[in-house]
């Protein structure tokens, strides 16, 4: 049985709904990434919990990138 955070398709929607909403003027976690670089001044809890919020669907993703190019790799490297 597939579990929830290996399925490519729900990942994939979550970073694009939960990851970058709202969308507009610009996505939010956007906002926060650049406040983060700009050294994070005047950050509360809740603006970090929001990083962690946005952001973890795009973690889930490079998760699954990661573990792809590791099962591709271990195939190449066995023959």
């Amino acid at each position: 049985m597939k579990t929830l955070i290996n399925d490519w398709k729900l990942v994939i929607l979550l970073c694009l709904t939960l990851g970058l909403a709202p969308f507009f003027p610009e996505p939010h976690i956007v906002g926060k990434v650049r406040w983060l670089t700009g050294s994070a001044i005047g950050m509360t809890a809740m603006d970090y919990f929001d990083v962690l919020l946005h952001g973890f669907p795009f973690v889930l993703l490079l998760r699954l990138i990661i573990l792809k190019l590791k099962k591709g790799d271990s195939k190449t490297t066995s023959e």
